[in-house]
């Protein structure tokens, strides 16, 4: 009986061991946690971890951009504009993580030149931004991302219909002049600011892309280019000297209408004839009849375009006399 006894107890013992090897061999493992992917740049894992496209707003729309392009073996990383942030990336806990090493929103503290340094680091060798250092944006304290958007697939300055939004928020005065009656189509989306200025930097007067207005100016208007047989000299010095470029009250973007324009350089006493200012009997020795406000005076229709039509300049040989310059 006692041997009995033993014999159960071990085939008890035998069953218990069995099971038991049995159970440990059907018990799931732990799931071995994947490294993570890269998302959207080459190395982004270590911030995609976090950062998602649950972000607002959605960082991960640098992939829209030209950022974004894994093809492009320029194709930067977050590091490379935000560097390494350790102490960001590795932060646990629920209180609020250190900000990275560079930050570039509205409330940031990392330096305009840090900030700049991050985009110049690659785009200092395109042409269009050789003159950036010393120019006047940059002299400002004027950051890349004062105009530039990275993170969104819609950058506003890169854009000719909302380019001028982001240029009028420093420069009021033009945004007035461009609503005037007289203005080049840049409301309507027809020419944008960057058309006519480099904004970063240029070797001409107002961040203009050429060297010169006039240079500027005749990309478009290349009719009044010349050279001509006979030039007027205001339009060859420079054009702004009756134009506004960015909008007035008169007609062509005129400074002032005629015939006022034309008297801040032209007496009427000077004008040969005395025509503008007929006043029944005109002589020299009585010149103030020779008053384009006296009202038997304004015979030419207060325009001296009536006459004078080609006053940019002319080939004509009929202005080979004064009497006719820059008539038709």
């Amino acid at each position: 009986m006692k041997v009995m006894r033993h014999l159960l107890a071990a085939c008890i013992c035998a069953s218990v061991f069995i099971a038991g090897a049995s159970s440990g061999a059907d018990a799931p493992t732990a799931p071995v946690k994947e490294a993570p992917t890269d998302l959207v740049l080459k190395g982004d894992a270590k911030c995609t971890a976090c950062h998602d496209e649950a972000d607002s707003p959605t960082l991960l729309s640098i992939g829209k951009t030209r950022h974004g392009t894994h093809a492009d073996g320029r194709t930067p990383s977050c590091i490379s504009c935000h560097g390494e942030s350790n102490a960001h990336a590795d932060h646990k806990g629920s209180n609020k993580p250190p900000k990275p090493e560079r930050t570039f929103d509205k409330n940031t503290k990392t330096p305009v030149a840090q900030r700049n340094d991050a985009c110049l680091s690659c785009h200092q060798k395109d042409s269009k931004r050789h003159n950036w250092p010393g120019s006047v944006h940059e002299t400002n304290g004027v950051a890349c991302t004062s105009c530039h958007q990275v993170h969104t697939g819609q950058d506003k300055v890169r854009d000719k219909r909302t380019q001028p939004e982001v240029c009028f928020s420093c420069h009021k005065e033009q945004r007035t002049e461009v609503n005037k009656p007289s203005h080049h189509p840049i409301v309507e989306g027809k020419v944008s600011c960057s058309d006519c200025h480099n904004a970063h930097g240029s070797m001409g007067p107002k961040l203009l892309v050429k060297n010169s207005i006039n240079a500027t100016c005749y990309t478009c208007h290349a009719e009044k280019r010349g050279p001509f047989v006979h030039n007027h000299a205001p339009v060859t010095e420079n054009c702004a000297n009756c134009h506004n470029p960015h909008g007035t009250v008169a007609n062509s973007l005129l400074k002032v209408r005629p015939p006022f324009l034309c008297q801040q350089c032209h007496d009427t006493v000077s004008h040969i004839g005395n025509v503008p200012g007929v006043a029944g009997s005109v002589t020299v020795a009585n010149p103030a009849s020779n008053n384009l406000n006296n009202s038997v005076g304004n015979t030419q229709g207060r325009a001296c375009l009536n006459c004078h039509t080609e006053i940019h300049g002319s080939n004509s040989s009929a202005n080979a006399s004064k009497a006719l310059r820059f008539w038709r």
